[in-house]
């Protein structure tokens, strides 16, 4: 049961910035990494597609015998958390959420940015993190419609980024103090994303997700010490698109 492999879960190659925060937190373990990128984006998608996509994911993934589901998407999450854990109640599965409560406790009462799809920002989860742990400070819901299929084709760190994202975040430099990536593709837009906002922190949700993954594990006794690995399989599965989630996972957080 340890060797069994940790599946993560995106809705295109996203959830790579969160595997390699589960490589550093755990990298003994056996990951298989199942991106659907042919039906990337689900963020402007209606929620019952979105939600749809994700199960038969799941049920594909958990007919396969792994030990754990990490659903490293956000909107993913707020689309199918609460059916995935009924469904599947005695596998581990762990979601994302924006990382709103690291940002407000480093800036309390603080000008807070959260960038993230449509579907994440209009969700009843997302409306329950910013009571939970938005108090206090100015929050502000962002948008970035095309972002995620810029990240999809490896244009993350492109002039066309920069060219994108430039409209969208220009209201906004200068009066952030932290800029939440409330989308897992968003990381790797970092470094435009810092350079048209420079002097804002930014926070991503991979480290705490990697944190509840090994402490669900650690609780369950399902910690394996290795050799670990690592399994790329998507939906569109070019050997073009393979090749860039081996390029993403090493310049992921970079």
């Amino acid at each position: 049961m340890k060797e069994r492999y940790i599946a993560v879960f995106d809705s295109g190659l996203g959830g790579i910035s969160v595997l390699r925060s589960l490589l550093s937190a755990l990298p003994q373990e056996r990951y298989l990494y199942y991106g659907d990128s042919a039906n990337a984006p689900y963020g402007g998608r209606p929620t019952q597609e979105a939600r749809a996509l994700t199960l038969a994911a799941a049920a594909e993934l958990a007919g396969r015998g792994i030990k754990a589901l990490v659903v490293a998407c956000n909107t993913a999450t707020a689309a199918a958390i609460a059916d995935l854990r009924e469904i599947y109640p005695d596998l581990i599965v762990v979601g994302m959420e924006p990382a709103l409560k690291p940002a407000v406790d480093r800036f309390p009462g603080g000008r807070i940015g959260v960038m993230a799809t449509e579907l994440t920002l209009r969700e009843e989860k997302f409306a329950g993190l910013l009571d939970r742990v938005g108090t206090g400070c100015q929050v502000y819901p962002i948008s970035a419609p095309g972002l995620v299929e810029l990240v999809e084709a490896g244009l993350g760190e492109s002039a066309a980024a920069e060219e994108l994202l430039r409209p969208i975040l220009a209201p906004y430099a200068g009066k952030l103090d932290a800029l939440v990536l409330g989308c897992t593709h968003f990381p790797f837009a970092a470094g435009v994303i810092g350079r048209l906002l420079p002097g804002t922190a930014l926070f991503d949700g991979g480290a705490g997700t990697a944190h509840q993954t090994r402490r669900r594990l650690e609780a369950a006794g399902l910690l394996w010490d290795g050799p670990g690995q690592v399994i790329f399989e998507n939906s569109d599965p070019s050997p073009e698109r393979l090749a860039l989630c081996a390029r993403l996972l090493g310049t992921a957080g970079a």
